[in-house]
């Protein structure tokens, strides 16, 4: 079987941003609608991070994944007020400094005229090199730089931004392979996860270009059946299952498949 490359194992990310949702002040809107129109061009996240309006704590973690090379979508921290980090935590990450970006500058002209301000115009004051996010909501753009790209807090303004960079730079990527998932359901006093570790690291290892899974079920405090089943492309996900399949039954515990 041939290595993916480098451009088909790309790395997704999302960065939550705001003290309101660490808080418990406000739920979080984005994790899921970024995973749907991911999950909508056959893509996937591989992790997602929750932080709070800490400007150093936001370098660190910007830094580290840019030296990774990975692509991150990062929700908040972008507007104009004291308590907004996120814009500094970027230009710290890359040791640069920030500036009224001229793109930006235009944007806001647009969308202010004659009400743009000094205060306005720190909407549009970005780390140096950065490029604008288009806002189709109200034309005040995020930035985006070293595939990390920043957009505003606000669920309705950031979504359709996230959307226009997969389509504007990704598109390539799209639906390149194809992804099922197929699962067995375990029951009976051996479906438990310890009793399946063997089983379980044996398919990592042999299939490490699938995803495997184990959810237990419980009603209650009653355990009702153990889902065991791995996610990839359709030729190998039936040979992977076909071996748990055949060494389930080997083990005697009772299965079916799941719908």
């Amino acid at each position: 079987m041939s290595s993916p490359t480098i451009e088909e194992n790309r790395v997704f990310g999302a960065v939550i941003i705001g003290d309101e949702i660490i808080s418990g002040k406000r739920q979080d809107k984005h994790f899921a609608r970024i995973a749907e129109l991911m999950a909508d061009r056959g893509l996937r996240l591989s992790w997602v991070q929750y932080l709070g309006d800490d400007q150093n704590r936001l370098a660190e973690v910007f830094k580290r994944s840019m030296a990774a090379g990975e692509v991150v979508f990062s929700c908040g921290g972008i507007g104009n007020t004291p308590d907004d980090y996120t814009r500094q935590a970027v230009a710290q990450a890359l040791g640069v400094g920030l500036s009224l970006s001229p793109e930006a500058e235009a944007a806001l002209e647009a969308r202010f005229g004659d009400g743009l301000d000094e205060v306005r115009k720190l909407l549009g004051t970005f780390p140096d090199g950065a490029k604008i996010i288009p806002n189709p909501i109200n034309g005040v753009p995020g930035f985006m730089i070293r595939e990390h790209y920043f957009v505003p807090g606000f669920p309705q303004m950031a979504h359709p931004m996230i959307e226009w960079v997969l389509d504007t730079f990704y598109a390539q990527l799209f639906h390149r392979k194809p992804m099922v998932e197929k699962a067995l359901l375990l029951t009976g006093e051996k479906a438990y996860e310890s009793e399946l570790l063997d089983l379980m690291q044996h398919i990592v290892a042999a299939y490490p270009d699938l995803r495997l899974f184990s959810l237990p079920s419980l009603v209650g405090k009653e355990r009702r059946h153990l889902e065991l089943g791995v996610e990839g492309e359709a030729c190998r996900v039936d040979q992977a299952m076909e071996e748990i399949r055949r060494e389930v039954e080997r083990r005697g515990i009772t299965w079916a498949w799941r719908d």
